[in-house]
């Protein structure tokens, strides 16, 4: 069993017309993950016992016709806490973490009758561009095992593109999940800000994280953010704005949509063969009778050093509570108060973490607020200003994901001034809180790239709409890697 042959509708015809069950599909599942899941690390934890037990409470009662998840596997990344299953956030920190409560968006898999089957891996505290990060493992890219499959959400875009579970969910605070979906030649939407719920999402910056699905295909997508969105009284800076079905507008049809290409997303810092993938795009849209035109972003290009101090800034204080006292990591033979606080710390975080708390730290300190985190939350605004502007003449933005396609492993590793850069193109949707979604594209020297849309706040559907038409015409979707790089 393999889910590169069947998308959500094919599987829930099956699923009604009692071809399969849900306990079946969820054992084949995990058969299936057992001889794939070695050659990449893209989960942290399984779920099976629980996952048949659901799955045959499911088929007990009957697949709901109207419900295309019921009995749907899916995967979700580390650090979206699941109630006795252990979550860790890919850290040593929170290594044997078991939560006592279900995240908003896990209660709503549950009440749809998705079958959670484990736990992606991830950069420890979604902190990374690459899932090299992680305190436990290093994920590795199914087209080729020597390479990254981008990050944060790296095990969650490797869990989808080999394969292994139809659906995965991710995070987003810079790029998260848009970046591995372009990495994995998946679909990656990164909703609105306060789209979706970010209660029992391991907080890493506050007003950037939005949790999102990841897919192999835009209808598929569109179905997953449908189960996952709304209104949430525990987290109050989700929207009460009404949830459209994503899925309703997906016809292939978008004559007359006028899109916005900016120049500074396709400069000389962009691969020039990622480059042609994306003005390959450009064409295909326009023969599909939109119109693509050059626009500006001009203070896109200072998005990722008012993100590295804002994330950095949030990170800080969202970590403070990670102490060594209540929960969580805590070193052995301390001496005293601090001994427990800063040798728990020094030992439970990794040096990438470390780093951004440190940076965070200084940004707010007496004497830098002005200098660092007050002058960044301004470039925010102007970045936001950008996009306003662009948007009271176009529906939608489009451009490369990322500047180049997969890198190998070990690259960029230890220079984290270009690790940082890989986000340059995905930042600014985050600081705007805008919707961004990640579609196949091409392919680069056999790597995927992926093309990014970017949408009016609150406005997936017109994200879905393009991106659903576009994949219609094209095959890229269509193509799977062969596990282990020889494609």
């Amino acid at each position: 069993m393999n889910y590169f042959d069947q998308d959500l509708t094919s599987l829930h015809a099956d699923l009604v017309a009692k071809k399969i069950s849900a306990v079946a599909l969820a054992k084949a599942t995990f058969e299936n993950l057992r001889e794939i899941d070695p050659k990449l690390g893209a989960f942290l934890n399984l779920n099976e016992e629980a996952a048949l037990k659901r799955a045959a409470e499911i088929d007990a009662k009957g697949i709901n016709p109207d419900n295309i998840m019921a009995g749907i596997p899916v995967a979700v990344k580390d650090n979206i806490v699941t109630k006795g299953l252990t979550t860790t956030a890919a850290s040593k920190m929170l290594e044997h973490f078991v939560p006592v409560y279900d995240a908003t968006v896990v209660e709503k898999m549950a009440a749809n009758d998705a079958v959670i089957i484990g736990k992606n891996n991830m950069d420890e505290f979604a902190m990374g561009g690459s899932t090299e990060n992680s305190a436990f493992k290093v994920t590795r890219n199914p087209w080729d095992v020597s390479r990254v499959p981008g990050g944060s959400s790296g095990g969650s875009a490797v869990a989808v593109a080999s394969g292994q579970v139809p659906v995965a969910f991710g995070s987003d605070t810079g790029g998260s999940i848009r970046q591995p979906s372009s990495f994995n030649g998946v679909v990656g939407m990164k909703p609105t800000y306060g789209r979706v719920s970010r209660w029992g999402l391991i907080a890493f910056a506050s007003s950037l994280d939005q949790i999102g699905p990841m897919t192999r295909t835009v209808k598929d997508n569109a179905a997953a953010l449908n189960m996952i969105a709304g209104y949430d009284q525990h987290d109050g800076t989700s929207s009460k704005r009404e949830v459209p079905d994503f899925t309703a507008g997906l016809d292939g049809n978008i004559k007359g949509m006028k899109i916005g290409l900016p120049k500074e997303y396709m400069d000389e810092g962009i691969d020039p063969k990622v480059r042609e993938v994306i003005n390959n795009a450009v064409k295909k849209f326009e023969e599909l009778g939109a119109t693509v035109e050059e626009v500006s972003l001009p203070n896109s290009r200072y998005g990722v050093s008012a993100y590295y101090i804002i994330a950095s800034s949030e990170a800080s204080s969202n970590l403070q509570r990670f102490d060594g006292i209540r929960y969580g990591f805590r070193a052995d033979d301390v001496k005293n108060l601090e001994d427990v606080y800063v040798r728990s710390r020094s030992e439970g975080f990794g040096d990438e973490v470390k780093r951004r708390i440190m940076l965070g730290t200084f940004s707010l300190s007496a004497g830098y607020y002005d200098a660092y985190f007050h002058k960044a939350g301004q470039v925010r605004t102007m970045i936001i200003n950008d996009f306003n502007k662009v948007f009271e003449d176009y529906d939608m933005i489009m451009g490369p994901v990322a500047p180049t396609p997969a890198f190998k492993i070990g690259d960029e590793i230890s220079d984290p001034i270009t690790m940082y850069m890989n986000d340059v193109l995905t930042i600014p949707v985050n600081l705007a809180g805008l919707p961004g979604m990640s579609v196949p594209a091409g392919f680069a020297d056999g790597l995927p790239v992926g093309l990014q849309l970017i949408g009016k706040a609150f406005d997936e559907s017109t994200l879905y709409k393009a991106g659903y038409a576009f994949e219609q015409a094209t095959d890229v979707h269509k193509q799977t890697p062969k596990v282990g790089g020889a494609n």
